[in-house]
């Protein structure tokens, strides 16, 4: 175990690593997204998407190299042996923190096609990593409460529509479209606010996950089902970097979605509707269960190491 002052240390090696990574990552990123929207002809706009995506893999690998230069993590992958380069996913994960993001590309950073997220508007105003999100042409959206949607009638429906456009990107070349279905990081005191009938999850919202198969479901044949369980508890980014994560473990499943749920209109129809969020709360019914079975596991270990 580190002392404070030493996991200080280690984690200001590691954050300023990583900062100059994303730095020198980012230039050659902005150069070839220039480049792109210069020549306004598609199939060469999908050859400097490829360019793009073997920046953004490169870059995550030397994150990937950082950390293990830096910490001393157990990684307990399963499941990734049924994954491909040459298909388009949907993927699901639970959500606890920052850190999600960095395990997640670091378990399918070039297993399966380069994993696209949903960001919010507001952070594209990051510095670097904000104008290589964009370069990347990950889709931004503005969320927007229902209070302001009854003022602003006109503006509804306008997600739906950035889900579509950004989605039409995503069919020149194989991709991986990932959703946090929970909406935001889970907490105990999230949970407790929002009634969430899961012990450790949120209760998810299977919106994006309708926009997404409604815009793609005709290429969009599998989906990877991933839970992620830290040892201790959700780390912060922070405490990532000072060392003190000992355990990931990553548990993937791959299923084939079921053609009727690319054939209807989550937007439009309620009983398409309610029959997606059926689906999704099935998934995420069996996903608590299999986070229970994993912390209950560790329990009885640490029971049975410190008796």
């Amino acid at each position: 175990m580190y002392t404070h002052v030493t996991a200080a240390l280690l984690g200001a090696i590691t954050i300023s690593l990583m900062t100059i990574n994303v730095i020198l990552c980012s230039v050659p990123l902005l150069l070839l997204a220039v480049i792109k929207l210069l020549v306004p002809v598609r199939g060469w706009r999908v050859v400097m998407s490829r360019g793009l995506v073997a920046c953004a893999e490169f870059w995550i690998s030397v994150n990937k190299v950082i950390l293990g230069l830096t910490q001393s993590i157990r990684w307990e992958v399963r499941g990734l042996e049924a994954l491909r380069r040459r298909e388009w996913y949907l993927m699901i994960s639970n959500h606890q923190s920052w850190v999600d993001i960095l395990v997640l590309q670091a378990v399918f950073n070039r297993r399966v096609p380069f994993l696209k997220f949903f960001i919010k508007h507001q952070l594209i105003w990051v510095p670097f990593l904000g104008m290589a999100w964009w370069a990347l042409d990950m889709p931004f959206m503005k969320r927007y409460t229902r209070e302001y949607l009854e003022r602003y009638p006109a503006r509804r429906g306008r997600d739906l529509e950035a889900t579509r456009r950004a989605c039409e990107k995503f069919r020149d070349t194989p991709t991986t479209v990932i959703n946090f279905v929970e909406g935001t990081r889970s907490t105990p005191d999230k949970r407790e606010l929002n009634a969430s009938p899961y012990r450790y999850l949120m209760p998810p919202r299977a919106g994006g996950v309708g926009f997404v198969l409604g815009a793609m479901g005709d290429i969009l044949h599998s989906l990877i089902d991933v839970t992620i369980v830290y040892g201790g508890g959700a780390p912060s980014l922070w405490d990532l970097c000072c060392g003190r994560v000992d355990r990931i473990l990553v548990d993937i499943r791959v299923t084939e979605i079921e053609p009727w749920l690319g054939e209807g209109d989550y937007s439009g129809d309620p009983e398409f509707r309610a029959r997606v969020q059926e689906r999704i709360s099935e998934l995420w019914r069996r996903k608590d269960e299999r986070i229970a079975a994993i912390r209950g596991d560790d329990e009885d270990r640490e029971a049975i190491a410190n008796p």
